[in-house]
């Protein structure tokens, strides 16, 4: 049997996404837009769809709304080319309106392949669109830049750039949001999605958030001589007092 590499299940798919017509929006687009970014890129962008420029280059997020994700994405500390971006639909829809549902299954299975073929530790949805996939009856100003762990990966729902250009509020909403991915990231990668509940709340019966996916180092042997008492913390954090873990990334539940 001859091995398929990811690259030429890439190639037919969006060969496939291009000729598609699955809905009534293959009447009226310029181009399809599969997407594109690596392969292994650890980051996923899902936005909602293709508009007038991508429409017009068959490429996700090039006109102004493009224009500022990539500049969020570098508040992420990393670069546009290091991350995968596409679309729920892979057409635009006219004047821009909103996806119909139809148009959204249609494409379902696109985006499905697209997720199991790059397998990123994280996916960010933009717009609540996409984040309805994973977060069904919630509002993203609720939300907004809160991971949640769905089959071993993180999803972060977030704010389209698009809203930050009609409401200029959101502007530092969205940056904050993105700086708080690289916390987010480096959590994935440690295999760390959720801190552990606090003891108290253990201790009342409320059940941990989640737990790391590192196994508990093993027990070690008790000390012959008891240990010299710790020094008392010092107030405000001085040189007594105990040295602060990794910032904790609050989960959704």
């Amino acid at each position: 049997m001859i091995a398929v590499s990811k690259e030429e299940r890439a190639r037919e798919l969006y060969d496939v996404i291009r000729a598609c017509r699955m809905c009534a929006l293959a009447e009226t687009r310029t181009h399809a837009v599969p997407g594109e970014g690596p392969l292994d890129a650890e980051v996923m962008f899902i936005g909602e769809a293709p508009g007038l420029n991508e429409d017009r280059q068959g490429r996700p997020f090039v006109g102004a709304a493009g224009q500022f994700l990539s500049e969020l994405i570098a508040e992420a500390g990393l670069r546009r080319e290091e991350v995968y971006i596409c679309n729920v639909l892979k057409c635009r829809p006219p004047g821009n309106r909103d996806p119909l549902p139809g148009e959204i299954e249609a494409c379902a299975e696109y985006l499905d392949l697209q997720i199991d073929l790059v397998d990123p530790l994280v996916i960010v949805t933009l717009g609540r669109f996409s984040m309805a996939r994973w977060f069904p009856q919630q509002t993203i100003s609720r939300i907004h830049g809160r991971p949640k762990e769905v089959d071993g990966r993180l999803i972060v729902p977030m704010y389209h750039p698009a809203a930050a250009l009609h409401q200029g509020a959101l502007r530092q909403v969205l940056i904050d949001d993105f700086r708080g991915l690289r916390d987010i990231l480096a959590r994935a990668r440690a295999g760390l999605t959720a801190p552990a509940a606090p003891a108290a709340e253990t201790a009342a019966g409320e059940p941990p958030a989640a737990t790391s996916s590192k196994p508990s180092p093993a027990p070690q042997p008790a000390a012959s001589a008891p240990p010299s008492p710790a020094p008392a913390a010092a107030p405000g954090g001085g040189a007594g007092a105990a040295p602060a873990g990794p910032q904790q990334i609050p989960l959704f539940e």
